[in-house]
């Protein structure tokens, strides 16, 4: 139990670590229209594995340091994000039995509901969203596959590294 607890712990962090160093990198503008929320990706994956240990207070507090890392309003993200893994953790037994396909789609569901949320407190604050801002929410559900075999490969080799060092 331990064990396990360690992996998951140190694999949680680790990736939320990874996709925040994804957030913050200065992409081109053609890019950055493209470039789906990492850090949302991989709280959604950690809702759906572990809900026991992903709550909606990691997320809110992942959501501050994306807020402080990116100079956006403070609780901007955090609210995205705590309402995004409340949806997660009610649904994860569900979706965690759809297949691949659906599962992007409803993950494609959750980067809109977060997107409207983060452009609702952009336009609160008089801010132009362009149009191209919602293309994200599309290559989130497209890349969802990917993130999802990375970080169970994450998990895996984590787990073999505490197996073999014990």
């Amino acid at each position: 139990m331990v064990q396990t607890r360690q992996v998951t712990l140190l694999g949680y962090w680790l990736t939320i670590i990874v996709a925040m160093a994804l957030k913050i990198i200065p992409w081109s503008t053609p890019v950055l229209y493209l470039t789906p929320d990492w850090v949302l990706l991989v709280l959604i994956y950690w809702a759906f594995a572990t809900p026991e240990t992903t709550s909606v207070g990691k997320a809110w507090f992942v959501g501050l340091l994306v807020d402080v890392l990116t100079g956006q309003l403070l609780g901007q993200y955090a609210l995205a994000y705590t309402v995004s893994i409340y949806l997660s953790v009610k649904q994860h037994k569900r979706i965690r039995q759809f297949p691949l396909i659906q599962q992007s789609l409803f993950v494609c569901l959750i980067l809109l509901v977060a997107h409207i949320l983060v452009f609702w407190v952009e336009r609160i604050n008089d801010q132009a969203v362009p149009l191209q801002s919602w293309l994200p929410v599309l290559t989130g559900g497209i890349v969802w596959p990917l993130v999802l075999l990375v970080i169970r490969k994450i998990r895996f080799f984590l787990s073999l590294c505490v197996a073999i060092r014990l």
